[in-house]
C-alpha cells in the first residue's frame, strides 16, 4: 500500500480517510510501542481533521518528511489547512521526528554517532 516510493523514500507510518486505514511499517517493529502509539495518534487524528492521506516517511538519507495527499474527487480538502496543520504537527512533535530520525541513522543506515549527537 504505502512502503516503499519511486522517489527513495521508504513510509514509516500513514492513514487515509477514504478507506478509514491506518498503515504502519512492520520494518520499523523495533520502535518503542509508546512511539508507535504517537505516530498511530498524530495519523488519525491529521486525517480526520483535514481528510485525505498522510504518510510520514524516511529520505534515503534519514529525514523524517510528512507527505499529505487527496483525491482529485475530495473538494472538500482544504490544501492551506493540510499545509498549516503538517507545519503545527512538526513544531509541536518535534522532538519525536529527531527521535524518529536519530533511530533511522543508527538502526537502518548503521552510522556512527559521535557523543555530541
Amino acid at each position: 500500500m504505502f512502503e516503499e516510493k519511486e522517489n527513495g523514500r521508504t513510509v514509516l507510518c500513514g492513514a487515509n480517510s477514504y478507506e478509514k486505514k491506518y498503515y504502519f511499517n512492520r520494518k520499523f517493529d523495533s520502535l518503542p510501542p509508546s512511539i508507535k502509539d504517537e505516530l498511530h495518534i498524530i495519523c488519525v487524528l491529521f486525517t480526520e481533521e483535514v481528510g485525505g492521506i498522510f504518510t510520514v516517511a524516511y529520505e534515503a538519507d534519514g529525514n523524517v518528511i510528512m507527505e499529505t495527499a487527496f483525491s482529485p474527487e475530495d473538494y472538500l480538502y482544504d490544501e492551506i489547512s493540510s499545509g498549516l496543520m503538517v507545519r503545527e504537527v512538526r513544531r509541536n512533535r518535534q522532538d519525536l521526528f529527531e527521535s524518529l530520525q536519530l533511530y533511522y541513522r543508527v538502526f537502518v543506515l548503521h552510522e556512527q554517532m559521535d557523543s555530541e549527537e
